[in-house]
């Protein structure tokens, strides 16, 4: 049996298992690990600013493609816990990624040692396994088991933190005789979904919530056919967003407190029957459940058994994994359709489509300073539907799920649940990682930007190229607008006269500037006329010098953007509201009027 050291064994496991590319800062501890990683080969490696940043790079990588698991490894003591954010943030949209930290002697671990930390306890509420290797010979099952936790049932994070004198052990180990373990996911049995699809059969007004499990099944072409089948709209949920084309016929638009469209809480109230796979019933989509649930009957397809029921009791709960039960569902319906047994639906989606095409916020502003709604009009005419977006929180991310478009999976990249500032520049990089050809396009309010914009200079180094548009109105939006409740506007303020940037003014920070000082470009944008020749600019300047660019765009610096503090029906619209097409000229259908 060949012998080799665990660093390496584990090395050789990570390129059968798939991995092609890591992102991490090297460090004393985990220096065994990067050595295997030189001589083997076979793994591209990304040097991160900071830890935290290559675990958001991880996350970003995995979610870009199918079948990607994203690496992200750092030294002992610090860097592990840097990672937690990153750990947390993928075990709450069930995004598989591996944490891989170095560690002091095992002979030493519990005597405080420079930069010891127990970094399994800390990361085991945020990950499906986290464990501290103390012999050598159990490396390569323990990495076995990881990428199988990883993939079976709801996916997640995994950290293996490993001793430097277990990485340096030689062990016995071949990598030709190594085989992934086949991985389990629960699936639907025939009469579950007979009886589902009985239920929605019986219905006047049904409707499908579409959830990220579908995305993360890689499912969404048999949830497109199911829908077109039965004639049943859908209502993608924000890490659904993309299951199906915002302009196709059946999309019946988003539904929450927040990141929902008017037509898209307004169709889900006329309905009568809600069909929900994949997804978790979040509170920010649901809002307050006896508005949210009222008058309707519920059937929840889940990966996750314990997820049933966790939020409300469904009428019927069925544990699957989302393609094994939409395989089922679309068979079934198949052959109803033959047999003449389904329903016609075609005037309830047609509602649907006629809600969408009155129900609409206006996005046409000729403002200066700016408005947002014209930034993301205009972002609705640079970037077309091959476009994959990045963000994760705040005004801008909640205004920009109101007003772009997204027209395939995995083309709106969001951190869901977590929701930490600083992740939207990582993840990109990482989203770009995985797509080098594509369009990446982030989007940042510049309290997300300013957290972890040192990760720009990655993208400079390594030759990583997207469009990053930055709207700054150098507050902190979201949490201002939520302080109208306290009555109060404290500590949420980020302007100041720049000293070295006087034509700012209050604006602060000089971010063209700060971006260009990392090796990126950058474009400041005043007037609304400029955004799109900014925006292409921004295109040809990334695909040029194969770099980030940043569009920074000037806004006003109070915007309300449209959201409800309690239920679905009680949306506040603080702004003006389309009543010509003109208001909304990107919008997905013409305005006609209600």
């Amino acid at each position: 049996m060949p012998r080799m050291t665990a660093a390496r064994a584990a090395v050789e496991i990570l390129k059968r298992e798939g991995v092609s590319n890591a992102f991490g800062v090297p460090g004393a501890a985990i220096n065994p690990f990067y050595a295997a990683l030189k001589a083997s080969g076979g793994v591209d490696h990304t040097l991160a600013r900071h830890v935290e940043g290559a675990s958001h790079m991880a996350e970003g990588y995995t979610r870009a493609k199918a079948g990607n698991i994203g690496v992200c490894i750092g030294t002992s003591g610090p860097a592990g816990t840097d990672m937690i954010t990153g750990l947390y943030s993928a075990i709450a949209d069930s995004i598989p990624i591996l944490c891989i930290t170095g560690q002091a002697p095992t002979a030493v671990l519990h005597k405080e040692d420079f930069q010891a930390v127990d970094i399994a306890s800390i990361a085991k509420p945020v990950t499906k396994a986290a464990t501290t290797v103390l012999e050598a010979a159990q490396v390569p099952g323990v990495f076995q088991q990881a990428f199988h936790l990883m993939r079976t049932g709801r996916p997640g994070p995994v950290l293996i933190d490993l001793p430097i004198d277990v990485q340096l052990t030689e062990i016995e180990f071949d990598p030709e005789l190594y085989e992934p373990i086949p991985v389990h996911k629960p699936a639907a049995s025939r009469k579950q979904i007979e009886r589902a699809v009985q239920m929605l059969n019986a219905s006047e007004r049904p409707v499908l919530v579409a959830g990220g499990g579908i995305i993360n099944a890689d499912a969404s072409e048999l949830l497109v056919e199911f829908a077109e089948l039965t004639g049943v709209p859908v209502v993608p949920t924000l890490m659904g967003w993309g299951v199906l084309p915002d302009d196709h016929e059946l999309n019946a638009g988003m539904v929450g407190l927040q990141t929902s469209h008017r037509y898209g809480n307004a169709n889900f109230l006329e309905s009568d029957f809600v069909l929900g796979i994949g997804n978790r019933w979040a509170n920010r989509h649901t809002g307050k459940l006896d508005v949210y649930i009222q008058g309707r009957t519920f059937v929840h397809v889940d990966i996750e058994p314990t997820q049933i029921g966790k939020i409300f009791a469904p009428d019927l709960g069925i544990a699957s994994d989302a393609k094994a039960a939409l395989e089922l569902f679309v068979e079934v319906a198949r052959e109803l359709k033959a047999a003449g047994g389904l329903k016609d639906r075609s005037a309830w989606a047609a509602s649907t489509q006629e809600r969408k095409a009155t129900l609409q916020r206006k996005t046409h502003f000729d403002n200066v300073p700016l408005k947002p709604q014209r930034v993301y009009e205009e972002m609705n005419r640079a970037f077309g539907p091959e476009t994959r977006y990045v963000t994760t929180i705040g005004l801008s991310q909640i205004a920009g799920a109101q007003m772009l478009h997204v027209y395939k999976p995995r083309h709106w990249i969001n951190c869901g649940q977590a929701g930490p500032l600083g992740w939207t520049i990582p993840a990109a990089l990482g989203v770009a990682t995985a797509d080098p050809e594509g369009t990446v396009v982030a989007l940042s309010g510049d309290y997300d930007f300013q957290f972890m914009l040192e990760e720009l200079a990655v993208g400079a180094q390594h030759r990583i190229p997207y469009v990053h548009v930055l709207v700054n109105n150098s507050y902190l939006g979201l949490i201002r607008q939520a302080q109208r409740n306290f009555d109060i506007d404290f500590q949420v303020n980020l302007e100041f006269e720049n000293l070295n940037s006087p034509e700012l003014g209050v604006y602060g920070v000089d971010h063209v500037k700060v971006v260009e000082g990392l090796g990126c470009k950058a474009i400041r944008v005043t007037e609304p006329e400029q955004l799109l020749p900014a925006f292409e600019e921004a295109k040809k300047l990334a695909a040029e010098f194969r770099v980030p660019v940043v569009v920074e765009a000037i806004l006003e610096r109070v915007t309300n953007i449209a959201m409800s503090g309690s239920d679905i029906a009680s949306v506040n619209e603080f702004e003006d509201l389309a009543t010509d097409p003109s208001h909304a000229p990107t919008a997905i259908r013409p305005l006609t009027a209600s």
